[in-house]
C-alpha cells in the first residue's frame, strides 16, 4: 500500500512537469512565429522542428520500458501513454505544415509527392501506421483487444525505423543527428531483442 501511495505521489508531482516540458517545443515555435525568430524560412523551420520532435518523443516513449526496468521505477509506465500522444501530436503538426504550407492542401500534388519522393513515402507510411496506435491507446480498447492490443502496438518499432529512415533521407549534408537517433533506436531494439529471449515485454 505504501509503495502504491508513493508511486501516486511521484506521479502527481512529475506528470504536470512532464506535460509542460512536452508542450515547450510548441510554445517555442509559436513564440518564434509571433516574433519573426524562425530564420529566413520559417515554414521549413516549423516542418523540421515538428518532425524532429515527433521522432524524439517516439524514442523517449520507447525508452520508458527499459528505464522502468533498469531503474526500478514502475511509475514510469504511467507516462508512456501521454508521451505516445505527443508523438502523434508533433507528427500531425509536421504533416500539416507540409500539407498546408508546401502544397496548400492540393491532394493531387501531395499524392504525386508521396509516390515520387521516397523520404515522403516512408514518412507518410509511418504516420498512417501511427493512427491505429493512437485510436487504441485508451483503456477501453486495451480491454477489448486484450492480447491483440500488444501485437498491434508492436508496430511502434516499425514506425520508429521508418521515422529514422525518413529523417536520414531528408537530411542532405549533416548526418550527425540522424546517426545519433539511429544508434539510440538500435540500442532500444537490441534491448527488446535481449528481453524477448527471456520473456515477452510490451
Amino acid at each position: 500500500m505504501s509503495v502504491a501511495l508513493s508511486d501516486k505521489t511521484v506521479m502527481l508531482a512529475i506528470k504536470p512537469v512532464i506535460l509542460l516540458l512536452c508542450l515547450f517545443p510548441l510554445a517555442w515555435l509559436v513564440w518564434g512565429v509571433l516574433n519573426d525568430a524562425l530564420g529566413a524560412n520559417p515554414v521549413e523551420t516549423m516542418t523540421r522542428e515538428t518532425g524532429e520532435w515527433a521522432l524524439r518523443f517516439l524514442l523517449i516513449t520507447l525508452l520508458v520500458t527499459p528505464a522502468r526496468k533498469i531503474l526500478n521505477w514502475p511509475w514510469l509506465i504511467k507516462l508512456r501513454r501521454m508521451l505516445g500522444l505527443f508523438v502523434f501530436f508533433y507528427a500531425l503538426m509536421h504533416l500539416l505544415t507540409y500539407v498546408w504550407f508546401d502544397h496548400f492542401f492540393d491532394l493531387n500534388e501531395i499524392i504525386k509527392d508521396i509516390i515520387k519522393r521516397p523520404f515522403i513515402t516512408v514518412g507518410f507510411t509511418a504516420f498512417i501506421l501511427l493512427l491505429p496506435l493512437v485510436i487504441t491507446s485508451n483503456k477501453i480498447m486495451i480491454r477489448k483487444l486484450k492480447k491483440n492490443w500488444v501485437k498491434l502496438h508492436k508496430l511502434v518499432y516499425v514506425i520508429a525505423v521508418l521515422a529514422v529512415l525518413h529523417f536520414f533521407w531528408l537530411v542532405k549534408a549533416d548526418y550527425l543527428r540522424p546517426i545519433i537517433y539511429s544508434v539510440i533506436l538500435l540500442l532500444l531494439l537490441s534491448y527488446r531483442a535481449y528481453q524477448q529471449r527471456k520473456k515477452p515485454i510490451i
